[in-house]
């Protein structure tokens, strides 16, 4: 990727590494870092085990492979969450090309001026909200590690990485799910907005959960070996048959096994997967 622009933006400030602060054992998310809203996480429904693998199934001989995106290191898989909030994936990458183009490193980034940073990326939309908190949290990392390698997340375990993540300022449940899932290959199942309302539609989390506390709904309904993967189908699904409004119940593979369906078809026949 290039590191200059025709016009290229101004230069970061130079960084002066310090010793790395040590890291206490344990964070705890401070209860104004974190994304979404909601209630405190309701006890699951009671769903079946053999309907959630037959939902797995199902979406994988729709869609092929729910393989993740490929594996990026952990600030990077940072970065990319905040691009992505309320934005298309062409506009996400979009604004990350831009970024990168800007500041080659992060340090430069860290260093960087808000409004520079703002002016990278917009074409990725709400460049005035994602530039302070993108600044904020390579900035605190920084202030806390000494530099911005976050390679000791590899050897911690799911429960140390999660909180260190949502202490971050403005890191909730699903960037630090996608942390885990995307970059270090854990168990972990982003809830996102399709995912919120798929789940939902099959009766997975119950009315009213919000998308923070749906996390740990999930985390117990989804088996680990299939919450990546379940991830990616339940987004697939939700961008092309359970829409909002009105989704396609006719069309989708799961109408048969989906509580919501019967409301939009009515006396039609379900005929699943």
């Amino acid at each position: 990727m290039s590191a200059a622009k025709a016009t290229p933006g101004p230069p970061g400030k130079r960084h002066h590494a310090r010793p790395a602060a040590r890291r206490p054992a344990r964070f705890v998310a401070r209860a104004g870092g974190r994304e979404g809203e909601g209630a405190a996480a309701a006890a699951p429904p009671s769903v079946d085990a053999a309907i959630v693998r037959q939902v797995h199934r199902r979406l994988a001989r729709r869609f092929g492979p729910l393989d993740p995106p490929v594996r990026r290191d952990p600030v990077e898989e940072l970065v990319l969450t905040v691009l992505s909030q309320n934005t298309s994936d062409v506009n996400r990458d979009r604004a990350f090309a831009g970024l990168r183009e800007w500041f080659p490193t992060w340090d430069a980034l860290a260093d960087a001026d808000e409004a520079d940073v703002a002016e990278a990326i917009r074409p990725g939309g709400l460049s005035r909200t994602k530039a302070p908190r993108l600044l904020a949290i390579l900035r605190e990392i920084r202030d806390r590690d000494g530099s911005l390698d976050l390679a000791w997340m590899r050897e911690e375990s799911d429960d140390e990485v999660g909180a260190y993540l949502e202490s971050l300022p403005g890191v909730g449940p699903k960037t630090a799910a996608c942390v885990l899932a995307f970059s270090l290959g854990r168990p972990a199942l982003p809830v996102d907005t399709h995912v919120h309302r798929v789940a939902g539609r099959l009766g997975w989390i119950p009315p009213g959960t919000g998308a923070s506390p749906a996390h740990e709904v999930l985390r117990r309904v989804v088996p680990p070996r299939l919450r990546v993967s379940m991830h990616v189908g339940l987004i697939r699904l939700g961008r092309e048959v359970c829409k909002p409004g009105r989704p396609r119940c006719e069309d989708c593979p799961l109408n048969d096994l989906c509580p919501t369906a019967p409301i939009y078809l009515g006396g039609k026949k379900r005929s699943g997967g």
